[in-house]
Order: C-alpha cells, then structure tokens, then sequence
C-alpha cells in the first residue's frame, strides 16, 4: 500500500523550532513542491521555484528516455532565472499537445 500526505510548510519565519520540524519532514518526502511569491506577485502561475522543485526517485516514475529528456529541460531551465524559466516552460507546454509531445521535443 502506500500513504499520501499532502502538507504545507512556512519557512524562514525566524524560529529555530520550525526550521528543524521542517527540515525532519523533507527528508521524508518524496516530492517537493516550492512555491516562488516573486513570480505570484508578477501574476505567473503556477508559481513554482523549478530549479528547487522536484521529485525523488523519479526514475521508477519514467522510462529511460523521459528520465534523459526530463534532465535536459532542467539543465536548460537552470541557466534561467525563476520568471525566464516559468514563461518557457508555459509557453513550450501551449504549443504541444501532450507531456509526451513536449519531452519528445527535447533532444537527447
């Protein structure tokens, strides 16, 4: 079986306490999502930190070759900023039909 917790968390509010119950927490997640205000004040959405979001073990979630194409994007999106990377991955998701589509466009 397995179990899904969806939680929230509000760091970097100053308390040590809530620095280490988060941090015990993350190591025992298995994705995180990191919201980015910078870009929901700026009205992108989703609002997503995409060099600091991710998923661990994604590679019993892929084959090979998303896996490989999946490290390409975030390669590429790591050279951007926060905004720069957001808007290209929206735009690029508009102008294909599906995941698959997308990820087939980047090269291996």
């Amino acid at each position: 079986g397995s179990l899904t917790i969806l939680a929230t968390a509000l760091i970097e509010t100053g308390s040590r306490m809530d620095d280490v119950i988060f941090e015990e927490f993350k190591g025992t997640g298995n994705m995180e999502l990191v919201l980015d205000r910078k870009l929901a004040d700026r009205r992108v959405f989703p609002a997503i930190d995409l060099n600091k979001s991710g998923t661990r073990k994604e590679e019993l979630l892929l084959t090979e070759d998303e896996l490989n194409r999946v490290w390409i994007l975030r390669k590429f999106l790591n050279e951007m900023n926060p905004l720069e990377g957001m808007e290209f991955l929206i735009n690029k998701m508009r102008e294909t039909k599906s995941n698959k589509v997308f990820l087939k466009a980047m090269s291996v």
